[in-house]
């Protein structure tokens, strides 16, 4: 069952091998019992930030979405000069994959740029941030190794389509603390 898991984590990550048509399955909306999956790029729970309007993410794995007990995976386009906000995970190591773009990566006390190829790993309670700083798209794909911070991404977006209604600094602030178990924000 590991292996399986990590054939498919790998084939999400790094998109199957080269020119071979893979079958997909639609989302579950309420898994119950871990589900195989093979997602093509736009297949997933697409969800547009409320906090950072225009920028989607899609949540590949988690319990909702395959059943996973385990982790979450998380695919994300940020237009250049978007950033996601320095945090940490207090009970979750983070695995980031850059694929397309340039990114100024804060690890811990490190600033660093990351490149397309490059992976970052962030051990549980590391504060990490991360910046757009090319010209184009930064498409990356994160995997956490214990799920909860997806109900977090939840509660600040909305699914694609729907309106967006920003959220105020106490809104935000409420929800970060509900979910301070998960992702603690500087």
């Amino acid at each position: 069952m590991r292996f399986n898991l990590f054939i498919g984590v790998c084939m999400i990550v790094f998109g199957g091998a080269a020119n071979v048509p893979l079958p997909s399955v639609a989302q579950s909306t309420k898994a119950t019992e871990p589900t195989s999956l093979i997602l093509a790029k736009n297949e997933g729970e697409r969800r547009e930030f409320r906090t950072r309007p225009g920028t989607f993410f899609t949540l590949k794995v988690d319990p909702k979405n395959g059943g996973s007990e385990h982790m979450i995976v998380i695919a994300e386009d940020m237009a250049p000069g978007d950033r996601i906000p320095t945090h940490r995970h207090p009970d979750a190591d983070e695995l980031i994959i850059i694929h397309i773009g340039t990114a100024r990566v804060t690890l811990g006390d490190k600033v660093q740029e990351a490149h397309a190829g490059s992976i970052v790993f962030i051990p549980k309670g590391t504060w990490i941030g991360l910046e757009n700083i090319g010209k184009g798209q930064l498409t990356s794909t994160g995997v956490l190794s214990a799920p909860g911070y997806e109900e977090y991404l939840r509660a600040i977006s909305v699914p694609e389509g729907k309106p967006i209604v920003p959220l105020s600094k106490a809104e935000l602030d409420e929800i970060r603390k509900r979910h301070s178990h998960d992702a603690i924000y500087q």
